[in-house]
């Protein structure tokens, strides 16, 4: 069979069409690992994005509950408990403490104010590099018209 070629000239459909053999291949495989990483790129800033939410929110709890106890040291080891509750499939070494500046007299009408650090466990998995943890504050009020201690 013969075939015109772009400059006019005939030619055979083998000649024609033998330059671009194996290209497709030389694509994929070029091609292949770029589009993995690229993927693999957004799942990681989407486990970034799931775990700094996360980490806000168990604040928010810990924070919340530590507020209702009576005394500072059941405030500090209810925050504790529930930040590490909620963080325990999202993150490694939890972390939970009073925020700087707070007050610790943990007295009706005073701010109960903790900040929870953890690092987001999916990135890891990603073997993406851990930049610094993530930490997330929150404060809620000691309700002023309640007996502590």
């Amino acid at each position: 069979m013969r075939v015109l070629s772009h400059d006019g000239h005939g030619g055979d459909a083998a000649s024609v069409t033998g330059g671009d053999r194996g290209m497709s291949a030389v694509e994929v495989v070029l091609l292949a690992p770029m589009m993995i990483f690229f993927i693999l790129l957004l799942v990681a800033f989407g486990q970034q994005v799931a775990g700094r939410s996360a980490v806000d929110g168990a604040a928010r709890d810990a924070a919340r509950a530590g507020s209702l106890e009576r005394s500072g040291a059941a405030a500090n080891a209810a925050a504790s408990r529930v930040a590490r509750d909620q963080l325990a499939d999202i993150c490694t070494d939890v972390d939970v403490f009073r925020a700087s500046g707070s007050d610790t007299s943990h007295a009706p009408g005073t701010i109960y104010s903790v900040s929870v650090r953890c690092e987001i466990r999916g990135l890891k998995l990603l073997g993406v590099p851990a930049g610094p943890s993530v930490t997330g504050t929150s404060a809620s009020p000691i309700d002023p018209y309640r007996r502590s201690g």
